[in-house]
């Protein structure tokens, strides 16, 4: 199964995600555990532009976050979903949709066709978005914020709404958890929702 996490930053997603990971291989399962941007070196390369360059015009933006997810897919993804294995990814075009289709102004049908395109159409079995007010994320989050993170708390509610308005919009993939219950408490809910999957 390929199953993606979704939040604002210091959502908890990333915590999330390598917890169901750990649960999958201790039940004797293979598991890739990648993220986004990054998974692979080209990934990585341009993580370091998006995350820690200069500024970024928003279609440029969405361009290099769709790169970065092609090569992950072609790299990493379907091969592991060929061989079996379970895929846990920490954010996946969702992200796109979120902060360049909806928060950025580009239109989240044109974002999610240049994602469509770039993955050959491949959506995640299951996301889990995981929802915390953006105030509470900021508190939680890196004390060296990267370029997306430094745009600010009305940028960050942008996305919270975008989110929430994504997870409405594709109902039957993607399910909501509440990121300010405990986190084993949160994975508890989350290995439930996967049964059925797996």
């Amino acid at each position: 199964m390929f199953v993606t996490f979704e939040g604002v930053d210091g959502s908890g997603k990333s915590t999330q995600a390598r917890l169901l990971a750990d649960r999958l291989r201790a039940e004797g399962r293979d598991v890739v555990l990648t993220r986004e941007p990054g998974g692979t070196p080209v990934g990585e390369q341009v993580r370091e532009i998006l995350l820690h360059g200069e500024d970024v015009a928003p279609w440029a933006e969405a361009a290099l976050f769709a790169a970065a997810r092609a090569q992950l897919v072609d790299e990493v993804i379907r091969p592991a979903l060929a061989r079996g294995a379970d895929v846990v990814c920490d954010r996946y075009l969702d992200s796109s949709l979120a902060y360049q289709g909806m928060a950025r102004g580009l239109g989240i049908e044109r974002v999610l066709e240049l994602n469509l395109l770039a993955t050959s159409g491949l959506l995640p079995d299951r996301t889990f978005l995981v929802l915390v007010p953006p105030g509470e994320a900021a508190v939680r989050g890196d004390d060296e914020p990267d370029r997306i993170e430094r745009e600010g708390p009305a940028f960050a509610e942008e996305v919270d709404r975008a989110y929430r308005e994504i997870a409405r919009v594709f109902g039957q993939r993607v399910v909501v958890v509440d990121g300010s219950l405990k986190p084993e408490d949160i994975a508890e809910i989350i290995r439930g929702q996967l049964r059925d999957l797996s």
